[in-house]
């Protein structure tokens, strides 16, 4: 396998189907879809700008235009939509989840552009592009958070973007109401069988919320809350319950942001934009699911 050929036969037979393809129209000729999509992973996993693209891809145009239409009309979200709901409907996902959070460092040429911080993202309607840019100033400087629900293999299923100081507990919420996976009969499927997470999502609106879905929550009590708890007596409550083998199981989640580390243009964000730095994260979770799929080493 050539260098620049990133995807195997079998990985690129099942998204084929579901990227653009050629409307019949008249005009300039359709770019190559497979060409295209390998030319975005290439970029994102060298992490070099996209004037730098190697000349058997064609035009380094042609191929930011094809990244930047998919980003924006949603198209890695149906394709990461269909690929989990045939996992699941083959019985490989893994219901016992894990969230986690990861900073990714923003370049100066992420930054160069107006942001209205302050601003709330919109996690509803994830194509609309935040006032923020989803770039905030945390301490190593300005960052992007990546937040990732995954099941229990560490194969991603829910991704979104805030700003790198944004915590981790108010996200899990949102990323719970963004799990959607696809059944033949009946209803998408949106609610786990077990939520694994650090100390950071220890709260009682979350442990509440979990509780009232039936949905099992492995999380740790910081040790702040423990002595809160105690100094209430009565009042504090029960003692939260952990799982501590099944705990352990959350490390998949840490192994999934060591490979998404390892495309260098998502360790380090150069994209102005969070919905088009969005969809190579969300590209990345397409590779990982077809090598899934198709038993790809």
């Amino acid at each position: 396998m050539s260098r620049f050929q990133v995807l195997s036969d079998a990985q690129w037979s099942l998204i084929e189907g579901m990227l653009p393809r050629p409307t019949g129209r008249k005009g300039r000729p359709f770019s190559d879809a497979r060409a295209m999509v390998e030319a975005i992973v290439y970029r994102y996993r060298c992490g070099i700008a996209w004037r730098d693209l190697p000349e058997v891809f064609g035009p380094w145009q042609t191929v930011w235009t094809w990244h930047r239409r998919m980003a924006s009309d949603g198209t890695w979200d149906g394709v990461l939509a269909r690929l989990t709901a045939a996992a699941d409907a083959a019985g490989l996902v893994d219901w016992s989840l894990s969230v986690d959070s990861t900073i990714a460092r923003a370049h100066q040429h992420a930054t160069n552009t107006t942001r209205l911080t302050g601003a709330g993202s919109s996690y509803k309607n994830l194509r609309v592009e935040p006032p923020d840019h989803g770039i905030g100033r945390s301490r190593g400087g300005l960052s992007t958070k990546i937040h990732q629900l995954v099941d229990g293999h560490g194969l991603p299923l829910v991704t979104l973007i805030t700003p790198g100081q944004a915590g981790d507990s108010p996200m899990l919420l949102p990323l719970l109401t963004q799990l959607r996976v696809g059944r033949d009969l009946g209803r998408p499927r949106t609610r786990p069988n077990a939520v694994r997470g650090d100390k950071a999502y220890s709260s009682r609106a979350i442990r509440g919320h979990l509780r009232d879905r039936g949905i099992k929550a492995v999380i740790p009590e910081p040790n702040d809350q423990k002595g809160h708890r105690k100094r209430r007596g009565s009042r504090g409550g029960r003692p939260v319950a952990l799982d501590a083998s099944d705990y352990r199981n959350r490390n998949v989640i840490e192994r999934r942001f060591c490979h998404l580390k390892q495309w260098r243009g998502l360790a380090t964000r150069y994209d102005k934009h969070a919905t088009i730095y969005r969809a190579a994260v969300l590209l990345h979770a397409v590779i990982a699911w077809t090598q899934q799929l198709s038993d790809t080493p």
